[in-house]
């Protein structure tokens, strides 16, 4: 019996799942396939799934069967499925080598392989409909890799933590995802150490303590959910310590602390008045 994209992509995702990889169905675009459930909102959420629904793109990606099956049924337009980079047990990291617009992203892997003196692994391949591959690396579970494009060779993507790869048996617009030939019982491999120094995130660099004058437990925690916010969650986090900040007693010193703080860790001064600014005009609508 013939079954559909939909079906057969369901069953690969499970597959995939059954081997501890975590899935999101996606789309004939390759974008996740179930509806925001904040699409209708007009600021842009920044949930990530706190809200108890799905349609949080890779953030929805799950290992359990169940799951996955109330994914893919929320969305029967699904041809293919995502899986989630960096996720335990296999911290996966993606390397798309794209052979398209004059680049050609294997050949450069394999010159980027020999100037910095390592060897490219077996390891799982998949062949895309351009004509390209993703070739499968464990990573580390201490670091989280970053998501690049053409960072460290031209043609040369980097799907980390936050980011998905499109799995075999994925049906897409372009065609179809399948595993290179001989590639589809290989382990994942490590990766390269030498590759692993180039797509790692720079160290953090040491702050120097930062006084601020504000006093309080929950003044102090929201300052701290600010210093520790982790690159992209910085303007998202001082959003929401701000509105946070218009529920004390301390007002306009906390908010000039969260301001102080975010500058401490990167964000530019004139961005984080603009968002501390935003989030005291919502306070007062509110509060009338």
């Amino acid at each position: 019996m013939t079954i559909t994209a939909h079906e057969a992509a369901l069953n690969h995702a499970l597959g995939a799942a059954a081997r501890g990889l975590a899935v999101i169905p996606l789309s004939r675009t390759k974008l996740p396939a179930v509806r925001s459930p904040h699409r209708t909102e007009r600021r842009p959420a920044s949930c990530r799934g706190e809200c108890g629904q799905i349609g949080h793109g890779v953030h929805d990606a799950s290992t359990d069967a169940d799951a996955v099956r109330a994914l893919f049924a929320a969305a029967p337009w699904a041809t293919g499925y995502g899986i989630a980079c960096g996720r335990p047990p296999h911290f996966l990291i993606g390397v798309d080598l794209d052979v398209k617009n004059d680049s050609d992203g294997i050949q450069n892997l394999e010159r980027l392989a020999i100037d910095r003196g390592f060897t490219i692994p077996l390891t799982v391949t998949i062949t895309t409909p351009s004509g390209g591959r993703h070739l499968w690396f464990c990573g580390p579970a201490d670091t989280a890799i970053p998501n690049s494009a053409s960072k460290i060779a031209p043609g040369i993507d980097i799907r980390g933590s936050g980011g998905y790869l499109v799995g075999p048996g994925s049906r897409t617009m372009a065609g179809e995802y399948v595993h290179a030939p001989g590639t589809h019982h290989h382990p994942i491999a490590e990766t390269p150490a030498a590759l692993l120094r180039l797509i790692s995130p720079p160290p953090v660099p040491r702050l120097a303590p930062l006084s601020l004058p504000i006093s309080g437990q929950k003044a102090v925690a929201l300052v701290s959910f600010v210093l520790e916010s982790p690159s992209g969650q910085r303007n998202d986090r001082l959003y929401w310590a701000a509105c946070r900040a218009h529920e004390t007693d301390q007002g306009a010193e906390l908010a000039e602390a969260l301001v102080d703080a975010a500058v401490h860790i990167g964000l530019h001064e004139s961005e984080a008045r603009a968002t501390v600014a935003s989030a005291a005009h919502r306070a007062r609508r509110v509060a009338r």
